[in-house]
């Protein structure tokens, strides 16, 4: 039976809501019926061309729902278990993995090549994009892209979980170890922002300052966290000194993914403050530093991947402060849209409107 999705027919051409003809789930898989799909910048960058996928694909790597089938040798889920969609599964033998940072396995992605589904109108092969096509009403996936739902947590939200939250909560607790008392700047109130400020409110950061071109997501900011906003400017980072005693912030995450914004973000943080780069750019984003002011400011800049997580621990901490009612995923979510609503939803975010729009089936 058809079902339908989003595929990305080409590098740059518009999404097309059309049939496709899932396989049965063969050893080692899993079929999905999807209750939800975050609609992530990393789908456009996808889209676009800033990260590279084979094509024509289905896109979509953040989402949960319910397992419909599972295949010989599937044991850690079964029909009709609730489960949250993981993007990069690790294998567990390379060197990343064998040093614990799972977060870059090198195999993470092997299954991205893969031939995942047959458009209907044609009988073209598509592959899955990042993993886990979670653009479609159904889709079937490794098992090690599904983990297990947690209790108590409606699948609609924990489909946020699988990239938006893990990343934001993760850049703040594993990349940046913000602590207790300390001042922290978030730049980019998106999906992945908007879990950074509550990330930082967790851990009981002192200031916690918003940082967006739009002032129209101040109000959303502080539903997260924030403590603070102020509207991206070529004074930026003198207005983040004067709210922090002239000294800048301890920590600064950058959410963004531009050369202009990772560059603001580090000249925010105080003299041995920490800059953490979550935003995905291009290559042309090119950020310049010179010899004397790396010396002089002792500043950490650091890369941060998938928030440096691992999600079969993550998702059941992350869990525990949804039910605790620490984490609020509702703040996240601005837009609940369709299927054929994601080319919109990709204009909204290329105009950096809102910030998570989330399919619901």
């Amino acid at each position: 039976m058809a079902v339908r999705a989003a595929v990305l027919p080409a590098v740059g051409a518009p999404l097309e809501i059309t049939g496709i003809e899932l396989p049965d789930p063969g050893p080692g898989r899993v079929r999905v019926r999807l209750a939800a799909a975050g609609v992530c910048h990393s789908d456009l960058s996808l889209s676009d061309g800033t990260m590279r996928v084979p094509v024509p694909a289905v896109l979509g790597h953040e989402g949960a729902g319910t397992v419909l089938a599972a295949g010989e040798g599937v044991t850690h889920v079964a029909p009709g278990d609730g489960v949250v969609l993981n993007w990069a599964p690790s294998c567990g033998s390379c060197h990343a993995c064998s040093l614990g940072e799972v977060w870059l396995c090198a195999n993470a992605l092997v299954g991205a090549g893969d031939i995942h589904a047959r458009r209907v109108s044609d009988g073209a092969d598509l592959h899955p994009g990042l993993n886990v096509a979670a653009f479609a009403e159904e889709t079937v996936v490794a098992a090690g892209c599904v983990l297990p739902a947690p209790d108590g947590v409606p699948l609609t939200d924990a489909a946020l979980l699988g990239c938006a939250v893990l990343t934001g909560y993760g850049a703040v607790h594993h990349s940046a170890r913000v602590r207790e008392g300390e001042t922290v700047a978030v730049f980019g109130v998106g999906g992945v922002g908007l879990a950074a400020l509550q990330a930082a409110r967790i851990a009981g950061a002192s200031r916690i300052v918003a940082v967006d071109v739009s002032p129209a997501k101040e109000e959303l900011a502080r539903a997260a966290g924030a403590t603070d906003y102020v509207v991206a400017s070529e004074n930026t980072a003198r207005e983040i000194r004067g709210l922090t005693g002239k000294q800048g912030v301890d920590v600064a995450v950058e959410c963004v993914g531009r050369a202009v914004t990772i560059r603001t973000a580090w000249e925010s943080t105080r003299r041995g403050g920490r800059t953490t780069v979550v935003g995905i750019g291009g290559k042309d984003q090119q950020v310049t530093f010179n010899a004397l002011e790396l010396f002089h400011w002792g500043r950490t800049l650091s890369g941060c991947v998938y928030g440096n997580s691992d999600p079969a621990r993550d998702v059941p901490v992350l869990a525990d402060h949804i039910r605790a009612g620490r984490l609020d995923l509702s703040v996240l979510v601005t837009d609940r849209i369709s299927l054929a609503d994601i080319p919109a939803a990709f204009d909204n975010m290329r105009a950096g409107k809102g910030g998570r729009a989330l399919v619901t089936f």
